[in-house]
């Protein structure tokens, strides 16, 4: 029997558009002619797939449905929340249809993580297929390459789950990284059986109301309409929560590939800075007296810049009424002004630059500077500058 990919496409994407009143859900970001959700649909076509579920809300109907048909995915069902409810009911809700027989491998995936080195992951979903049962659950961890408060961890003991950590701050996610913990990648690898016989065990009310707007769905054009009225009823909670923390049968499964779920800021510039090669145009190499900047690629309401600070170079002294900036330092040591602050930052470093806080780069040594920039507002020109203090005379 095929794996069934139930693809979860309800997200928001507030973290990275914290003060915007109108913002772009993580999953439809154009990031240079590709999406995060286009990259989930694209792995799906693997051989060990059976057709796709996506799991979304009215609101994301019309760009799901442009995406299956950029990515030419003919066969499909889609399974539209009435209202948010968090993961538990979401994933309870895709499950319960019934065109799904009751010993099928479910593969759940975020719409919005990017993974890379697809056939490893394919091939680690395939070798553990004939381990499913009606009542385990398989998640996947990734090995960290740095010690992140950004994600989830979790500990083994035999590759069974042994302890979930949500969040934790750097010095206890060194520890964690020490005992062999993982990143929690949010995936989630069951049989149908098993997660109806988990969600009657620890969710009874979750599983009632949801089997009920499953019951009552309407059905059009390959889209379950699930009933409003029971899916309200059903208790908004993660999976985590919901089961994940509930149950002792958690097998783990690790890979050590590169896995970003494109969280922030910081994520994005990283991912950028390691494919800049992809994005860089000459014509969009800029010069200035301190040094240049090249624009590796312009978004919608977000720029990504690649600047060059020479030696001894610096940057007059600015802030921008339009725009916010993320910065990952990836060469030398940049002395950085932020209002009345002022110290040095190190390769793989990162810093925030509020709207209108006054800041400045400069390379007080003999080896350049080299920071990714995420520029993020209505306005990203170089006219929304105020400059205070400028050695090159550019204060007017």
């Amino acid at each position: 029997m095929k794996i069934r990919p139930v693809i979860l496409c309800g997200g928001a994407g507030t973290r990275l558009w914290p003060n915007a009143k109108k913002h772009q859900a993580k999953q439809f970001i154009d990031f240079g002619n590709w999406t995060l959700l286009g990259k989930t649909l694209e792995r799906v076509k693997a051989s060990i797939y059976d057709t796709p579920i996506i799991s979304t809300n009215a609101k994301y109907l019309k760009q799901v449905k442009q995406h299956l048909k950029k990515h030419k995915i003919k066969k499909f069902k889609i399974v539209l929340e009435p209202a948010k409810r968090n993961t538990a009911p979401a994933i309870l809700s895709t499950a319960l249809i019934k065109d799904i027989p009751n010993e099928q491998p479910l593969m759940f995936l975020a719409a919005d993580h990017l993974i890379e080195k697809v056939a490893l992951f394919n091939k680690a979903i395939k070798k553990n297929q004939k381990k499913l049962t009606h009542n385990n659950i398989f998640i996947f961890g990734i090995k960290p390459t740095m010690p992140s408060s950004e994600f989830g961890y979790f500990l083994t003991k035999n590759n069974k789950v042994s302890r979930f950590v949500e969040k934790p701050k750097e010095a206890k996610a060194k520890q964690i990284i020490n005992k062999k913990g993982c990143w929690n990648s949010g995936m989630f690898y069951l049989r149908k059986d098993s997660i109806i016989n988990n969600f009657k065990k620890y969710q009874p009310n979750i599983y009632r109301n949801c089997n009920k707007a499953v019951t009552k769905a309407k059905y059009k054009s390959n889209v379950y309409y699930l009933n409003k009225q029971a899916f309200t009823k059903a208790t908004a909670k993660s999976f985590d929560y919901a089961i994940l923390e509930k149950t002792k049968d958690i097998n783990a499964i690790k890979l050590d590939i590169p896995w970003s779920d494109l969280g922030s800021w910081k994520e994005i510039c990283k991912m950028y800075g390691r494919n800049k090669r992809h994005y860089y145009k000459k014509k969009n190499v800029f010069h200035r007296p301190w040094g240049s900047y090249v624009n590796l690629f312009n978004g919608k309401e977000f720029l990504i810049k690649e600047l060059y600070v020479k030696p001894k170079g610096i940057l007059s002294l600015q802030k921008h009424h339009h725009r916010a900036e993320h910065w990952v330092v990836t060469h030398g040591k940049p002395k950085i002004t932020l209002n009345k602050k002022y110290f040095t930052m190190k390769p793989d470093e990162t810093i925030f630059i509020p709207l209108g806080a006054i800041h400045r780069i400069e390379n007080p040594y003999k080896k350049p500077v080299k920071i990714i920039e995420a520029q993020v507002g209505s306005i990203l020109k170089e006219t929304d500058i105020v400059r205070y203090q400028d050695i090159y005379g550019r204060v007017k």
